[in-house]
């Protein structure tokens, strides 16, 4: 377990006991070499991945947050800890972990230091486990601050990773978590102390990472809107937009929210959206849904990743709709924050007419300033052109091409993303980081730099082309 004195302790002397804790569990692993670091990972991944523990998580956080179901959060579990796992196995990162004798540079990794990890009520098991197997990929330590609401689940996922770091030999102070009660007071004083806060979750918390003083890794917030063009598999379509939105009840920031469709298939698709388990909501329904899902311009709580059932009944739909997978409303316009096209966090999708690709690209890019500027865009085709444009012309930093979107953005077994449940945005998004979070981020390269033959061009092949054109 994790033994927190019940002495009466100021925050920062309780974050000081645990940063001390955790830099001392670092000294134990600095000479390991790299297969002991990967048996350590592997630790925190069978310590999720093992099945009853998969199960018991899952159970927990749906009964603690109320979002979710079981089900998906066992898949989340599993299968973002395997296919982390493996991306972690196929890297180094401590000692020489590459070399090029020709360009005379040979690297060595480093850790970073003690982590700070900030992690969502929405994966209360699944990203603290694979925030922690990237930290001590690099040989770092972690310390994890739950969200409130996750903090039990989250205080039994910690201490089953200490106890099979412990059975592994390592030291169980490699992964800690915050002691409860935790609040923004306690969760600041850890960002302000550690060497790296990486923060997921909401855009609140990453802005006070990046307040802290500290190095600050923060992830931008989703609202993922997908285009289907006129060359589009249909039923593919729908059937990838139905199992996507309605995983974990829409949890996931890689959710569809919104589906573009071009005008010449837009019957098509809505038909083939309902096959799929859509139910289309009449404009009096979209009324109710629209002041049910927001009060006050925020979120209504009481919908957010709610089964659909549950939903039906709150929106005032008839007994037939509570059948459906997930709800539909159409759109003529792009409104602003607490619209439909801002991100809802729950079973409803947006639909929305385009009459050719141009207005295709330009809703979306409307919907991305909304809200999930930088994150992602989905688009479901035959046409590789199509994709090509998308990509070159929208401020994302990931377009999926014929994916489910929730299980393609953070990495697939079927597509090079890195696996993680933390997916930056870039500068657009207000982040440093344009990447899916990976483990690349934990770790410092020191380079060993010898010489080379000289590499110098000469005046001409440098600015031959631009005196040709302009003249010296």
């Amino acid at each position: 377990m994790n033994p927190v004195t019940d002495n009466p302790l100021s925050v920062a002397e309780k974050v000081d006991r645990l940063v001390a804790r955790a830099r001392y569990a670092m000294a134990t692993i600095s000479d390991c070499g790299q297969r002991r670091i990967d048996h350590a990972v592997t630790a925190l991944a069978w310590s999720l991945y093992k099945p009853e523990n998969a199960a018991e998580l899952a159970e927990m956080a749906v009964r603690d947050t109320g979002l979710g179901n079981v089900e998906s959060k066992i898949v989340k579990n599993t299968r973002k800890t395997f296919g982390t796992l493996r991306d972690l196995m196929r890297a180094k990162t401590v000692g020489l972990i590459g070399e090029d004798p020709a360009a005379g540079i040979a690297l060595y990794g480093k850790p970073v230091g003690v982590v700070g990890a900030v992690c969502p009520s929405t994966n209360p098991s699944a990203t603290p486990v694979n925030k922690a197997m990237m930290a001590v990929k690099g040989a770092n330590a972690i310390v994890i601050a739950p969200s409130p609401a996750g903090y039990p689940t989250t205080a039994r996922c910690v201490a089953l990773m200490r106890d099979e770091l412990e059975r592994a030999g390592f030291p169980g102070d490699l992964v800690q978590i915050l002691p409860a009660p935790v609040d923004k007071a306690l969760t600041q004083a850890l960002l302000e102390k550690v060497d790296l806060a990486v923060v997921t979750g909401s855009q609140d918390n990453v802005r006070r990472a990046m307040r802290s003083g500290s190095v600050a890794i923060g992830v931008g917030a989703g609202n993922v809107p997908s285009i289907i063009d006129a060359s589009a598999d249909l039923d593919d379509a729908a059937d990838k937009i139905a199992r996507s939105k309605i995983f974990d009840n829409s949890t996931s920031c890689s959710s569809e929210n919104s589906v573009v469709i071009l005008d010449p298939v837009y019957d098509e698709a809505v038909a083939a959206l309902k096959r799929a388990g859509g139910w289309l909501c009449s404009r009096e329904q979209h009324l109710s849904v629209k002041n049910m899902l927001w009060l006050d311009g925020k979120l209504n709580r009481r919908v957010i990743a709610k089964d659909a059932s549950t939903l039906a009944e709150l929106f005032g739909l008839p007994p037939e709709a509570a059948a459906h997978r997930f709800f539909m409303v159409e759109e003529n316009e792009v409104g602003g924050k607490g619209s439909f096209a801002d991100e809802k966090l729950s079973l409803v999708l947006t639909l929305y007419r385009a009459g050719d690709f141009a207005e295709a690209k330009r809703i979306a890019a409307a919907i991305l300033d909304v809200t999930g500027k930088g994150h992602s865009v989905g688009i479901h085709t035959r046409d590789m052109r199509n994709a090509r444009d998308l990509a070159e012309s929208t401020d994302v930093v990931r377009v999926l091409v014929n994916q489910a979107h929730t299980f393609g953005n953070g990495g697939s077994f079927n597509n090079s993303l890195p696996f993680t449940l933390s997916m930056g945005g870039g500068t657009w998004a207000g982040n440093a980081l344009d990447d899916n979070l990976n483990y690349r981020c934990f770790i410092n390269v020191t380079r060993l730099v010898t010489v080379i033959p000289e590499d110098r061009p000469s005046e001409e092949e440098l600015f031959g082309d631009y005196w040709e054109n302009f003249g010296k």
